[in-house]
């Protein structure tokens, strides 16, 4: 079974990559880019096929290592 997992910087967190984008996208021309927020995209192969189990496993992942819960949240994604 595979997950994805999406880890974004929480509302209120400076989000200094983004400003930088944005900022990149005015100078190339691109008018009207109110904000830009990155985040990034993690896919796992899990081996399990109870998708309550593997989307507990995934989700202990990402309490543990994947996220940084202080100021960041996260989604969980199964079967893609």
């Amino acid at each position: 079974m595979k997950a994805r997992v999406e880890i974004t910087l929480k509302q209120g967190v400076l989000d200094p990559q983004g400003k930088a984008i944005a900022n990149a996208l005015e100078q190339m021309g691109f008018a009207g880019v109110a904000g830009v927020r990155q985040g990034k995209v993690i896919e796992i192969e899990l081996a399990e096929t109870d998708a309550r189990r593997a989307e507990e496993s995934v989700r202990s992942m990402c309490e543990r290592l994947l996220a940084n819960r202080v100021i960041e949240d996260y989604t969980v994604e199964l079967g893609i």
